[in-house]
């Protein structure tokens, strides 16, 4: 994640590498430098309970990566599966391409990207879902 730049709110927390920090007072501005740092916005964490949809399954497994809950290598093919698993039903050109960047993340180790894109695909599933209520 070379070059990665966080902009973070007053009092924003956010998980580097397993530690939890937090801005203070202003808004301000951090660059990771370091490649391949485990970075997670606590306020964008998905918890265990509202995993409970395709998307935000597949999205709370990427998490587990990112906060060294789960190893990337462990990780790695269910990702896959789930990512594959949602082409299935979210055919449309936008997701498509959501779900190619979030499978290129998966190969490259790149666990910030694909949570990323896949929470592009948030607002399509909750409409999916609407939808069909």
């Amino acid at each position: 994640m070379s070059g990665l730049v966080l902009k973070l709110g007053p009092h924003e927390r956010v998980l580097i590498n397993g530690a939890v920090v937090e801005n203070g007072e202003r808004r301000s501005r951090l660059a990771i430098m370091t490649p391949n740092a485990n970075i997670l916005r606590l306020r964008d964490a998905i918890h265990p309970e509202q995993a409970g949809t395709p998307v935000r399954r597949v999205c709370y497994l990427a998490q587990l990566v990112l906060s060294g809950d789960t190893a990337a290598k462990d990780a790695r093919l269910p990702l896959l599966r789930g990512i594959e698993q949602l082409s299935q039903v979210m055919n449309d050109h936008d997701s498509r391409l959501l779900l190619a960047q979030a499978t290129a993340g998966v190969l490259e180790d790149q666990h910030y990207q694909v949570l990323k894109a896949l929470r592009g695909l948030l607002p399509r599933e909750d409409r999916l879902f609407a939808a069909h209520a």
